[in-house]
């Protein structure tokens, strides 16, 4: 029987840019449902959740946007880091888990957004 490891879990503030196997607590502090553009099926749904560290922005897919609700309290199992637009939006496809806990007790710093900074890619040639 193998031994089942005990989940390290991030703040917000460590998010880098590609970042992938991510488990994170966090509290919806505002969520919107927004309409896919393009040949994109399903629901969407833009969020802003955070923790003690600071806030960044959590694209919500399909069956994830009914759990999405202000004020909600959410584990976020396998999440990684996609860039748009130079910016880092929070998501979890379906290797992922979007769990709503019991409310956390931290509050959330809201002046450390972690989606307004840009990043810009440079190709290194070696």
């Amino acid at each position: 029987m193998a031994d089942q490891k005990k989940k390290q879990f991030a703040k917000v503030n460590q998010l880098r840019p590609l970042d992938t196997g991510l488990n994170l607590t966090v509290k919806v502090v505002n969520a919107k449902t927004i309409a896919p553009r393009g040949r994109a099926q399903g629901r969407l749904a833009e969020c802003l959740v955070g923790d003690e560290t600071g806030i960044i922005i959590f694209t919500a897919r399909n069956d994830q946007v009914d759990l999405v609700k202000d004020g909600n309290t959410l584990v976020l199992s396998n999440a990684k880091i996609d860039m748009f637009k130079g910016s880092m939006r929070l998501a979890v496809d379906r290797s992922g888990r979007v769990e709503v806990s019991e409310p956390a007790s931290f509050s959330v710093k809201e002046d450390v957004n972690m989606s307004l900074i840009e990043f810009e890619r440079i190709d290194v040639v070696v």
